[in-house]
Formats: structure tokens, C-alpha cells, sequence
């Protein structure tokens, strides 16, 4: 598991590098695709940060490398998560505890979660910062099955 985060990061630092999230719409759920990997990802519909911090950019990714069929999903904060703390996913009624390395956060399910995904209406995302700060990123999952179906398909 732990080869696969080292890898999943060294790959979400490359697409950062190349700005490939250019494409990427709040609100809306964008395919992406490069020569190695494509990706379906969307920025939050809305965030809440208590008044005066700062952080960078909130993403969810649901991505593949090219010739492997595995799905996996990554949720960037824009600020390294709490050492030590889940991140809390919650998806229409129900919770799921991802886990946090650095500035991003897995599960060990992804399927289970992707399944959730496609019948849901709404994802919010809550973490604590490694200085304590509380965000919730809510996502719309409007969109979220036909941009998966075009992942699936043509990746």
C-alpha cells in the first residue's frame, strides 16, 4: 500500500508540474488524458475555512494509469492533513474514513467508495490541517458516472 501512495503522489505532483488541471471546472466532473495515465477530477461547489487562513486548491481525482484497469481516488486539501487523523468522506448519509499522507487523502476501498460515488448526489470532505484548521469541501456528484464511464472506457 504505502509503494502505491509514494507512486499515487509522485504522479499527482507530475500532473500539478504540467497544469493539466487546466481543463478541470468547479462544479463539473472533467476527463483528462495524457500519453501514461487520465483522470476524471472536479473542483469543490463550495469550501469552508475559518475566516483568515489560507490554503491552496481543494481537488478529487478518480484516476488510472493507462494500461491498468484499477481506479483510484485521490482527494488533494491544498494544505498538509493532521499527522495521524482520518479524513472524514461523506457521501449523501453515509461516512467513510480515508486515510491522509501529507497533502492528500486514499481509502483502501476504492471501489466500494466509486460505487458510492456514482449513486450519490453529494460528497463532502472534512479534514484537519497539520496546524489544526477544520475544512469541509463539499463536491457535486452531478456528472460523476458519465465523466467515470468516459474514464473507464477511453483510458
Amino acid at each position: 500500500m504505502k509503494k502505491i501512495t509514494i507512486i499515487s503522489c509522485t504522479i499527482f505532483a507530475v500532473l500539478l508540474s504540467f497544469n493539466v488541471f487546466a481543463n478541470i471546472e468547479k462544479g463539473k466532473w472533467n476527463f483528462v488524458k495524457d500519453d501514461d495515465f487520465c483522470f476524471i477530477g472536479s473542483y469543490p461547489t463550495s469550501v469552508e475555512i475559518p475566516e483568515g487562513k489560507k490554503r491552496g486548491e481543494a481537488i478529487i481525482l478518480v484516476y488510472r494509469m493507462n494500461k491498468d484497469q484499477k481506479k483510484i481516488i485521490q482527494i488533494n486539501a491544498g494544505y498538509d492533513y493532521k499527522e495521524g487523523d482520518d479524513v472524514i468522506v461523506k457521501i449523501d448519509k453515509n461516512i467513510y474514513n480515508f486515510y491522509a499522507v501529507e497533502d492528500s487523502a486514499w481509502t483502501e476501498d476504492d471501489k466500494k467508495i466509486i460505487q458510492a460515488m456514482k449513486k450519490g448526489v453529494e460528497l463532502t470532505v472534512t479534514g484537519i490541517s497539520s496546524r489544526g484548521t477544520k475544512t469541509i469541501d463539499t463536491y457535486t456528484l452531478k456528472g460523476f458516472t458519465a465523466a467515470f464511464n468516459i474514464l473507464s472506457k477511453d483510458c
